[in-house]
C-alpha cells in the first residue's frame, strides 16, 4: 500500500493546541505499561469521575497511586497521608 492510498478522512487534523499539550519524552525513562482490568465501582462514584471529563480513568489511577504511596509511608513509619 502506498501513502497516497491511505484514507485519513476519519482522523482529525492535528491542531496547534494538540501540539501545545503534547509531551516530549526523549531521554526520560519509558512509562511503564498499564494493565487492563475489570473494576466494579459504585454508580455514583463512576458518574462523578466521568462528569470530570476526559481522562477520568487517569484521575482514578492517580488517586489510587497516591493512596498506595501514602499507605506505604505509614507502614514504614513515615508520615503518610490518610
Amino acid at each position: 500500500m502506498r501513502d497516497e492510498d491511505i484514507d485519513f478522512s476519519d482522523i482529525p487534523e492535528a491542531t496547534p493546541e494538540m501540539f501545545a499539550r503534547s509531551v516530549v519524552r526523549r531521554g526520560l525513562k519509558p512509562v511503564p505499561p498499564k494493565e487492563q482490568i475489570t473494576l466494579r465501582l459504585d454508580a455514583d462514584v463512576l458518574k462523578w469521575f466521568r462528569s470530570r471529563g476526559t481522562g477520568y480513568q487517569t484521575q482514578i489511577n492517580a488517586l489510587l497511586k497516591a493512596y498506595m504511596q501514602a499507605s506505604e509511608g505509614r507502614r514504614r513509619g513515615g508520615k503518610g497521608q490518610p
